[in-house]
């Protein structure tokens, strides 16, 4: 079966540039970017070309980009050196809809006594910027917010957030995971201090992230060694980082692009798919990542008593090709309602009865025509089923 896979949001399959780039790293130029012989050097020039990459995307310097292995380890390295940098201040002001991967690093600091503060959303997932600009004072180490939302796409107004963290003289931490090869990312615009991403989430390689540190910033690392500037220890993933490079290459340019047909198509989709189910509702709103669609089914049973089941739905799009998800892939346990939807008001039996469907630059309408077909059959299969 050809599957028609819409969970970009978990992760992308690798450009074909991006995997021809790697092949060499992988087989016949396998040096050590730290040794001084020839393959060393060899390798050491290509880290050095995929940093620059990297930082041209950032519209950063070189210096600042560090190498890690996702985006866990670059949050959890900012959030880590953000507080030891105010070693004074015991306070993390962050929001209440945060990639699980954060969650769980303030809840172990909340445990060792640090104040976390979570700063709620609204209906339609977005931030409060009051409640945030009223949290924020003389004892916060940090801000840390995503820019896009993992599972709703909802776009935060880092740059905002990022003013306000400064004018108390608190660093700023954007979580861009699932930003970074959907939005510009220029840093100087966003005014963050460090910035976080995974490869996976952008056509290239799993196993490769990326962290920006601002200049002048000390970063305290937590794998000690030589590499990175002595910032991240271990021999640096060279494959992994020159996919990388070659995806931020490749989709530099062409961002707005592929936003606009994403976003084109994604609202194509949702306007079928509530014109033929009108209790469908779409989970956030105001500005969204172009390639994310949250829809909740809640409400469309054959009968009042129940709702159509989340995982259910998700079955029988399998059944027909679909690939979608419930929400991220890192949640723990596809029966637990998303914390992204409670926060934003949703019911449990809401939370549950909603799917994220996540494109990819190489959808089309045809695919979306395919996605709408078998999204309304499976609801109607399952109403039948109810009903018998």
């Amino acid at each position: 079966m050809k599957w028609l896979y819409l969970d970009h949001n978990a992760t992308t399959q690798p450009l074909p540039q991006v995997v021809e780039a790697m092949l060499p790293w992988l087989s016949t130029h396998y040096g050590n970017p730290s040794s001084s012989h020839p393959l060393g050097r060899q390798a050491r020039e290509a880290l050095v070309n995929a940093r620059a990459s990297v930082a041209a995307f950032l519209q950063v310097t070189p210096a600042e980009v560090v190498f890690t292995s996702g985006a866990t380890e670059s949050n959890h390295l900012a959030i880590l050196a953000a507080l030891a940098a105010r070693p004074e201040r015991r306070q993390i002001v962050t929001s209440a809809v945060e990639h699980t991967s954060t969650r769980l690093l303030l809840a172990q600091l909340a445990k060792q006594g640090f104040e976390v503060i979570e700063i709620g959303v609204d209906s339609q997932g977005q931030l409060s910027m009051a409640d945030l600009l009223a949290a924020v004072g003389p004892q916060t180490a940090l801000v840390s917010l995503m820019h896009a939302n993992h599972e709703t796409g909802v776009i935060f107004s880092v740059a905002e957030a990022a003013e306000i963290a400064h004018r108390h003289g608190a660093l700023m931490h954007v979580d861009a995971a699932q930003s970074a090869g959907k939005l510009p990312l220029n840093m100087a615009a966003l005014g963050c201090d460090l910035l976080g991403f995974s490869a996976h989430k952008l056509y290239a390689a799993k196993g490769t992230g990326v962290l920006y540190v601002k200049k002048g910033l000390s970063l305290q690392p937590m794998l000690w060694g030589n590499q990175e500037r002595h910032r991240r220890g271990g021999t640096e993933n060279l494959p992994g980082i020159v996919g990388l490079a070659t995806a931020c290459d490749v989709l530099g340019g062409d961002l707005a692009t592929h936003a606009s047909r994403m976003a084109a198509l994604r609202d194509q989709f949702e306007q079928a798919v509530l014109q033929a189910l009108p209790a469908v509702e779409v989970n956030g709103g105001g500005p969204r990542v172009a390639n994310t669609s949250h829809l909740c089914f809640a409400g469309l049973s054959a009968d009042s008593g129940t709702d159509l089941n989340g995982e259910a739905l998700l079955l029988r799009l399998e059944k027909q090709g679909v690939l979608a998800s419930r929400g991220s892939a890192c949640s723990a346990g596809g029966n637990q309602p998303s914390h992204v939807l409670l926060a934003m008001g949703r019911s449990e039996q809401q939370a549950l009865c909603s799917l994220r469907f996540s494109l990819g630059i190489h959808h089309t309408a045809a695919d979306m025509q395919q996605l709408l077909a078998a999204v309304v059959t499976s609801v109607r299969q399952l109403q039948l089923q109810q009903a018998a």
